[in-house]
């Protein structure tokens, strides 16, 4: 080991998590400390011309203590934070506790119980849920509620009474949505307003109302010359969570209804297709009353794709198009909310817009969308800029500017502060995920802005299933240990998968170039080279790397 990676584990090993959040304000915030420190989570950054990156880690989980409140019962219940006092289904209840419980799954799962509990005896979940109570106003759906709900399951070792209760709430939630919100008789989910979706000030909802027809989710403006539309956004999120009901009938013995689920989501899918999807854009687009494309290009696109939405050919064509497209989505700062093209773009960040600044919820929703088509560089291109405009946050606003990455609207925003946990983690840590791997990746935050030095050498701490792993690496490579042994040395530029257990099951390459050298494991040396999103599958019974093969890597457009 190096004497800078010595000092690197030295300093990690050292760090008290609850200590370095500090103390709260309310007296349930200590409970919450003490489960951060209990899932191991600790970082640091060694060696550049700045502290900032570690120190906002560290306030990010503080900002956090602020943004989650006990609710009548007792139990901790994460909000949305700043200027929004309450708790949303497009956004809290979904895409920010299914990454948040990786760090505090009890504020997790409280958090998705809560919209069951106060389900409407009709089916309908609430869009918000305030001190008041619940609220009914519109449906303000994005994220799949049931892919957020069966990740938390999985990620935890499943949970059946938790399980089979979202699994009968989501059931009755999605013959609300087909009761209600399939007027035009296309099998699509539709749109009453511009609060259905959570886009505000968008150009897509220009000239329309940004609620429902008297204030009821049930009923859409019979006077508007252009509604309801048939959303894709709201149409790929049904589907997918139909995916994911059928994953929870059969997990709870269920075939017949998983197999119903399926022909289900596969009749969303059709829809979708047949009626939001224009061919010759390879684009999703609102279709009007009138049967018209409303011809705005914007993050419904990452909404959809982010719906598990496509196949691998589908979604490199979107990147090379659309997502990497530096006229379109790829700002400095990426994601844009509307095409950079449009003329109706607006980039500025200090209100709530989603007509141009980049979302924090974009990008806790974007990763799903890359990974799972195996591109794991080009989404480092986006966390490495959010990374470097992250370390600069002293608030957690809602927004970026896609120019030069300064925050905007509000101040302890969740989505914000949970999307820098978790870019750290995906980036340069030890991240488990729900099918039961642990992933080590050896990338370094780079120096975007400025010239500014995040880290030389990084270390990243979990504690699984009762065993500690630490991560330390730098420039040259790194080193893996598990409950204070020395488990793994590798090089930079990839990322190591193994199971919950730390046992090796695969190298991933990370960069643009190549990642090579040695790969140490079990007292032997393995000479490596591995391009970029390339698998290495390591056989345990014949002690050798094979390659999987990879799709390639889409590099950023410019036309």
């Amino acid at each position: 080991m190096s004497e800078q990676l010595g000092e690197t584990l030295d300093r990690l090993r050292a760090v008290d998590t609850a200590e370095r959040i500090g103390r709260g304000k309310k007296a349930s915030d200590e409970r919450i400390a003490e489960e951060f420190a209990a899932s191991g989570a600790a970082f640091v950054a060694c060696g550049g011309n700045t502290s900032a990156l570690e120190t906002t880690y560290y306030t990010a989980m503080r900002t956090l203590l602020d943004c989650i409140v006990p609710n009548r019962e007792g139990k901790p219940i994460l909000q949305e934070g700043g200027v929004y006092h309450g708790c949303w289904l497009e956004s809290t209840g979904t895409i920010n506790v299914e990454l948040l419980s990786r760090f505090l799954p009890s504020v997790a799962q409280a958090t998705f119980e809560q919209f069951a509990d106060l389900q409407r005896t009709d089916g309908l979940i609430p869009y918000k849920i305030t001190a008041d109570g619940a609220v009914f106003k519109q449906i303000q759906l994005v994220t799949p509620p049931a892919r957020s709900v069966w990740t938390h399951a999985e990620l935890h070792g499943g949970d059946e009474r938790f399980l089979r209760k979202m699994y009968q709430a989501l059931s009755r939630y999605d013959d609300w949505l087909a009761t209600y919100r399939n007027t035009r008789g296309t099998g699509c989910v539709e749109a009453f307003c511009a609060f259905d979706t959570g886009h505000d000030l968008s150009p897509r909802f220009w000239h329309t109302p940004d609620t429902p027809y008297g204030n009821d989710p049930a009923r859409c403006d019979p006077q508007s010359p252009l509604l309801p539309f048939l959303a894709p956004d709201l149409t790929a999120s049904v589907y997918c969570s139909r995916k994911y009901l059928a994953r929870m009938a059969r997990s709870l013995g269920d075939d017949a209804a998983a197999a119903a689920w399926e022909a289900k989501a596969e009749q969303s899918s059709r829809c979708l297709i047949e009626h939001c999807f224009d061919e010759t854009d390879g684009f999703f687009y609102d279709v009007d009353r009138h049967g018209r494309f409303v011809r705005i290009q914007s993050d419904v696109l990452l909404r959809v794709l982010a719906s598990e939405v496509g196949d691998d050919a589908f979604f490199a064509s979107s990147l090379r198009r659309y997502v990497l497209n530096t006229r379109k989505f790829f700002a400095k700062y990426p994601f844009a909310s509307i095409a950079m093209d449009d003329p109706r773009f607006d980039p500025h960040s200090t209100y709530n817009s989603w007509a141009g600044p980049s979302n924090f919820l974009t990008l806790l929703r974007a990763p799903r969308a890359f990974e799972l088509h195996g591109r794991h560089v080009e989404l480092t291109w986006a966390t490495q800029s959010i990374v470097s405009a992250v370390s600069r946050m002293t608030r957690f606003g809602q927004t970026l500017s896609p120019w030069t990455g300064e925050e905007g609207f509000t101040e302890a925003y969740s989505p914000a502060a949970i999307c820098a946990l978790d870019y750290v983690e995906r980036l340069s840590g030890v991240l488990p995920t729900p099918e039961g791997e642990l992933w080590f990746t050896a990338l370094l935050p780079n120096a975007a802005d400025h010239g500014a030095v995040l880290a030389e050498s990084v270390g990243y701490r979990r504690d699984v299933d009762g065993s500690r792993f630490e991560f330390v690496h730098g420039a040259s490579g790194g080193e893996i240990y598990r409950d204070g042994a020395l488990l793994y040395r590798v090089p930079a530029g990839v990322r190591v998968v193994t199971d919950r257990a730390g046992e090796l099951r695969s190298i991933v390459g990370m960069g643009v170039a190549p990642a090579e050298g040695s790969f140490e494991h079990g007292g032997t040396t393995y000479p490596i080279r591995v391009e970029g999103n390339e698998t290495l599958r390591f056989d345990r019974d014949a002690r050798a790397f094979a390659s999987e093969g990879g799709p390639g890597v889409v590099p950023p457009g410019w036309e």
